[in-house]
């Protein structure tokens, strides 16, 4: 009989499991690890087990949740994948080892951070999330080498049924942190405002509005779940975001494109991967660009409908099987 091929996922952040996919509670990196342990796990041949800060021990859409204090040291597993953290490495050890990096994070920060000694102990490849993270980590912190493996988004933002003749009202909408250039938004919405009276933007919070932001027609949504999420974007006509020099994948704006909304953007980061410019979206050299090319899409039912037909066409070509095939295939490389 085959033995099966045990793979270990461990993180440290907080308290979750593969049961809060639709909570508001998680973020982008614990959304990943549960989509992907999700998808590995409907392999007959695989065992998956996650170790985190979850306070239950179960079993969930077969992968084995547990807390990172039930390590059992007699259990050997054949990969173990730690979550942004080479010090995890001590308390799962394995003779494949994978570091999934969620950050660029400089040699100075590496090393703040203690990853160095455990990274050479260790010796991780590195996985990254896209063509712009692999070209910012450094050499350094990637020196045993360092793999692509590009993401997706949920299964509810990939199968939900686009109307393409639907034109929502000018409303732009923002998901991701106030702190990935939100200053520079507002600042550039100040100027789309002066052109469509009636267009509304939406961001998360937490932030505290100014009046001058309350009298452009800037509000908060309400964070709640994933259906609420999917509610308000597809009530939008614009997906608006400059981007950020930290932002390796930036998954809001490629949950906004799955539902097929256009999106503006500097390209900053990792944005210009999420963006075919005049296809899907628009990514613009400058202010100036990044206001005129938002106020086409919010004024121009033509445009809008353009766009959101490319996206329709383009819609549901990559999903968590796909990247479980290519983390797989890294898998098995690296242990030839």
């Amino acid at each position: 009989m085959k033995n099966k091929t045990k793979i270990y996922f461990i993180e440290n952040s907080y308290n979750y499991n593969g049961e809060d996919l639709d909570s508001d509670k998680i973020g982008g990196s614990e959304k990943i690890l549960i989509n992907i342990t999700n998808a590995l796990a409907k392999d007959e041949d695989l065992i998956i087990k996650v170790f985190n800060n979850t306070n239950k021990q179960k079993i969930i859409n077969k992968v084995y949740w547990n807390n990172i204090n039930q390590i059992d040291i007699n259990d050997k597993p054949d990969h173990v994948i730690s979550m942004s953290d080479a010090n995890l490495f001590y308390k799962l050890n394995s003779k494949s080892n994978f570091l999934w990096s969620h950050s660029v994070q400089n040699i100075e920060k590496f090393i703040r951070k203690k990853q160095l000694i455990p990274f050479f102990k260790y010796k991780p490849i590195m996985i990254l999330e896209g063509d712009y993270h692999y070209k910012n980590r450094s050499f350094f912190t990637s020196f045993y080498g360092k793999k692509i493996l590009k993401i997706a988004v949920d299964d509810d933002f990939l199968n939900h049924n686009v109307d393409l003749n639907y034109i929502p009202l000018p409303t732009a909408i923002f998901t991701t942190k106030s702190d990935r250039n939100l200053d520079f938004l507002l600042n550039s919405w100040h100027e789309i405002k002066k052109n469509n009276s009636k267009a509304k933007l939406f961001i998360n919070p937490p932030f505290k509005l100014t009046e001058i932001n309350k009298k452009d027609g800037v509000f908060l949504r309400k964070k709640g779940n994933k259906k609420l999420l999917i509610q308000d974007l597809v009530k939008s006509r614009l997906f608006i975001t400059p981007g950020h020099k930290s932002e390796v994948f930036c998954l809001a704006a490629e949950e906004a494109k799955e539902l097929c909304i256009p999106i503006v953007t500097m390209g900053y980061g990792s944005l210009y991967e999420r963006v075919k410019h005049e296809k899907t979206g628009f990514i613009a050299k400058n202010m100036k660009e990044f206001v005129n090319y938002s106020v086409k899409i919010l004024n121009d039912d033509d445009l809008y409908l353009n766009l959101k037909k490319n996206l329709i066409e383009m819609k549901n070509l990559r999903n968590f099987n796909n990247v479980k095939k290519d983390l797989l295939s890294i898998l098995s490389k690296i242990s030839e």
